[in-house]
């Protein structure tokens, strides 16, 4: 089966800021803006590094995790089926997913521990 490009992202699909990062690293590591937080608006994914000391090696690393992040994941199987006019099969999966059965509702009860969402309400 060949392959072909259904779009591309660019630079300005992204925001993309800097900002000074904490901890060890000596001297210099506070003093320039190495961390980089990546955002995809579009999305609603986000994803940042602040480890190395290299900025451009930072954004390479925050644009890998945020690729992998399940907010990006999504939006970019769906834009793939719109591209492809399959969209309405994404609606009719995203549809049996959200069925209540196939949801799991957890809260905390008044403890603090998690439960299924079955509290025993005092009200009631």
């Amino acid at each position: 089966m060949a392959r072909h490009l259904l779009f591309s992202l660019t630079a300005k699909d992204f925001e993309v800021q800097t900002f000074c990062t904490g901890g060890n690293g000596g001297q210099h590591r506070n003093a320039k803006q190495n961390g980089v937080r990546i955002i995809h608006p579009a999305s609603g994914a986000r994803a940042e590094h602040r480890d190395g000391r290299d900025q451009a090696k930072n954004k390479a690393e925050a644009f890998q995790k945020l690729a992998e992040t399940k907010e990006f994941k999504a939006w970019h199987k769906m834009e793939c089926a719109k591209r492809l006019g399959l969209v309405h099969l994404a609606e009719e999966a995203t549809e049996e997913a959200m069925r209540p059965a196939n949801i799991k509702v957890e809260v905390k009860d008044t403890e603090g521990k998690w439960c299924d969402g079955q509290m025993e309400d005092a009200g009631r």
